[in-house]
Formats: C-alpha cells, structure tokens, sequence
C-alpha cells in the first residue's frame, strides 16, 4: 500500500516486551527480533527507509514490578540496555533512530491524570489506588529526559561512525526540549513547581546538552492560552499546574473548523510552532512525525461514508501549505509523516477515531484507499517533479 502511493519511509515502534519480555533480566525474544527484522527488510525491499522509534508507552510488566518502571533511576539502565540491542540488531538498517514517542504526554497521562497505566496519580487530579500527581509526573519524566540523553551518548559513541544514522525524540511539544539543548529545565518551571521538580547534577547537564540530532513534532491540536499567573483563570485539571488556560475559543469565535473528532482544524500554527522551535533551538532539523486527522465511526457509518474523506485530503493539504511556509523562512524541515497509514485501534478511542490514509473494515480486514491516500499520492508525484529543481520540500511519509 505504501509503494503504490510512492512513500519512502515508514515510521513504528518497537514494543519493548516483544523483544524484551523481562527487560535486562531475561532472554532474547527471538521470535519477535525476528517479527522486526521481517518488516524492516520488506520495507528496504520496496525502497522504504524505516524511522523507528524505541519506545512508545509500553514496557515489560517485569520491570514495573521490581522498581516501579519510570519512578526509579534503575530503569534508565534497563532503557540503554534496551536500545543498545535495538542498535547492535537493527541498526545496520535503520537510518533514523526516535528514543521516545511523546514522553510528555505519556507522564501526564500515566502518572498525573491516572488514565494510562500503571495509573496513578491523586485528587484532585484524579481518583487512583495509588500515585502523587504533584511529584511523580517530574520524576518519571526526569528518569526518561536522562535515559534519552544516555542511549544518545552510547550511539554516537559506539555506533553512528559505523552505522551512519541519527537520533532524535518526538514530542508533543516543549518541557523536554530545554534540557536536551541547554542542560537544565526551562526558569518557569522552577518558579513554579519549586521542589516537586527533580534537579540534575552537574555531571548530567554537561552529559545533556545538545543530545539530540534532530527533533519529532506530533502535532494535531491548537489552543488560544492565558497566563494565570497574573489574572484569575477557570483553570481546568490538565493545565493548572502550569498556571496557564487553555481555550479553543476566544471572544465567543472558535479557533477554527471544528472536525469530527472535536479538534480544530488550525493550519497556520503549523508555520508558527515550527518558526518556534527553529528560533528557540537554533536550526536543528526538524521531522513532522505525526500530523493527521480523525473521522468518527460507528456501526451506523456506511463504509462510502468513511472512504469519501474530502476533509482528510484538504486538512493535510492546508498543513502543508503553512509547513512550506515555513522551510521557506529557512526552517530545516526533513519530512512529514501523515498519521497513519492505515484506521488503528487508537487508545481510549478503540476503533472508533480513523485517522487512516486506508480505510479497515475490521471484520473482513479489507483495506481500501480512501479518497485521501489518492490525492496524497497525486500530490507526490506533483512534489517529486519540483523536488528535480528545488531541495526545500520535505520528504513525505506516513506513520
């Protein structure tokens, strides 16, 4: 499906536990180092570069149980040796290393709200068996912040000479990308969380800075956000302890055009948090590493209806347009990846949100293209003739 639509590289993850069923504690699982090497060499056989990324939320139950997964600094060591093996197995391969898929909002979810495992947190900001939202959330992300840093360290040591890739992290936006570039968090959060945030020796900040090749972006959502520092906020759960309200309307008018997954449809922020990133870290290249949009489905939506996704097509055109806007300004922009390939079982969401450029029917497995994956291979091949005459476009890719 990839090759017909003329896409040179496909983004996934490794599930750590696949490889790793008891972390550093167990065997090799075989099977599913041969599941990898199966994908990633059908990939290479149809001109596909694969763009993996380590970890994406899951991790072997071994390790939550005999230290707590992210809440102690041992699983940093489980985290390097992990991905070294990715290296040693995988890497003469992959050119395109992601230690983290949105880390960030992985801590919030996991370890502040409670609503991913292994679910903690506690009131007000939710109602768990066991957690601190206040704390747990800066200590799970301070051990990933320093895993990263690490597992980077290792491979510009000992592999990317040899192997010749890079490596970078995907984020849902800001809080890790301070320490990566400059080796400390941003002021405003030691302003605001005081001691609940962990400090870094002075060993780390030197091991932390500008370990990072190049930076992942996912993004799907824009907000209009007010400093509550200074003025009195209705702040909801997620942001208050940020002292910052979030809002997609402002003066009673929305942000933007509302979609089917109650998103707004926003294109320009995509120049604006691009030019953000190029000026705050100073040109780092940059991967668009998800950026999509959702139909509803149920069991009352007719399969015409899902397939004929005109508002697919034109929202990723529309993103793309402001995306060129910005390589344009002089932003380094190496890809764009649309999320996804193909309707996934998307979280708390299941089955009902389709992001997916091929339609599934579930029950037979069929896939079929929509609308959307044929303008988005029309506009490729469009792409590919000025590509002979330009080096500015990104490469495009899916997810």
């Amino acid at each position: 499906m990839m090759h017909s639509i003329g896409l040179d590289s496909y983004r996934f993850s490794l599930s750590w536990s696949r490889i790793l069923p008891k972390g550093r504690f167990g065997d090799v699982n075989l099977a599913g180092v041969q599941f990898y090497n199966s994908l990633i060499n059908g990939l290479l056989g149809k001109g596909i570069q694969p763009f993996v990324t380590i970890n994406h939320y899951d991790i072997p139950q071994e390790l939550q149980e005999r230290y707590g997964s992210w809440l102690s600094p041992e699983i940093q060591e489980d985290f390097i040796y992990f991905a070294e093996l990715c290296f040693k197995m995988f890497g003469d391969r992959v050119k395109h290393w992601v230690t983290f898929n949105e880390p960030n909002l992985m801590v919030k979810l996991a370890y502040f709200a409670g609503g991913f495992p292994p679910s903690h947190c506690s009131e007000p900001y939710g109602k768990c068996d066991s957690g601190n939202s206040s704390t747990e959330p800066y200590i799970a992300a301070h051990n990933m912040i320093l895993a990263h840093a690490k597992a980077v360290n290792i491979y510009r040591k000992n592999y990317k000479a040899k192997q010749g890739g890079s490596i970078g992290i995907t984020l849902h936006m800001r809080w890790f990308l301070d320490p990566l570039f400059f080796g400390e968090y941003p002021q405003q959060m030691h302003k605001i969380l005081g001691p609940n945030l962990p400090k870094f020796t002075e060993g780390e900040k030197q091991l932390l800075k500008k370990q990072i090749d190049f930076i992942g972006v996912n993004h799907y959502e824009t907000y209009y956000v007010k400093d509550c520092i200074y003025s009195q906020c209705d702040l909801d759960l997620y942001t208050c302890v940020a002292l910052v309200s979030e809002s997609s309307e402002r003066n009673g008018m929305p942000i933007g055009k509302l979609t089917p997954a109650n998103s707004y449809v926003v294109p320009s922020s995509m120049e604006k948090l691009v030019m953000y990133l190029e000026q705050r870290y100073k040109s780092i290249p940059l991967y668009i590493t998800e950026n999509g949009y959702a139909q509803i489905g149920n069991s009352s939506t007719t399969t015409e209806e899902l397939i004929n996704d005109n508002g697919r097509s034109g929202y990723i055109g529309d993103y793309l347009t402001y995306l060129s806007f910005a390589i344009r300004k002089g932003a380094d922009v190496r890809g764009y990846f649309v999320w996804s390939l193909m309707d996934t079982f998307e979280w708390n969401s299941g089955y009902t949100a389709k992001y997916g450029l091929f339609h599934v029917d579930f029950k037979s497995l069929k896939r079929t293209p929509r609308l959307s994956a044929k303008w988005y291979s029309k506009f490729i091949k469009g792409y590919e003739q000025i590509e002979m005459v330009s080096e500015e476009s990104p490469k495009h890719m899916v997810s």
